[in-house]
């Protein structure tokens, strides 16, 4: 793999910890969220994850669009990420993505999204190991 940039991020403290990055870009209190006992009151892993996810795959969506030549516009995506236990006790991850955008037809746009879940890195590091349910809305 050609490499086009290395994050580096240091947390501590788990999920009530604090995570930063090298640069001190992401300097970030976490919290557990209500539902799992905490106060709720700062981000948590499940939300950085779909923030990444969405902002990754949204990219995928308006390149695709762009070397398509597609007048695609607006577009947004919405990451909802689920925390929670197999059956057999292991923890696991679930995630839905919402994508909308303008400006092209639908049967264009899934296409597009199509393609672009076969480009995004984070759909392509998931894929296999979590559900991932994309809708167009």
């Amino acid at each position: 793999m050609k490499t086009f940039y290395t994050a580096e991020v240091t947390a501590s403290g788990g999920r009530a910890g604090a995570a930063r990055s090298d640069d001190g870009v992401l300097d970030i209190a976490l919290s557990l969220p209500r539902s799992m006992g905490g106060d709720g009151d700062k981000t948590n892993p499940e939300q950085l994850f779909g923030a990444g996810y969405a902002a990754c795959f949204e990219n995928a969506v308006i390149f695709v669009a762009q070397q398509q030549k597609l007048a695609l516009k607006n577009t947004r995506v919405t990451a909802r990420v689920a925390m929670g236990q197999h059956d057999d006790g292991r923890f696991g991850l679930e995630v839905w993505l919402d994508v909308s955008g303008e400006g092209i037809e639908r049967a264009e746009l899934e296409s597009v999204v199509a393609e672009a879940d076969r480009l995004c890195p984070y759909s392509n590091a998931v894929r296999g190991n979590i559900p991932v349910q994309i809708s167009i809305i």
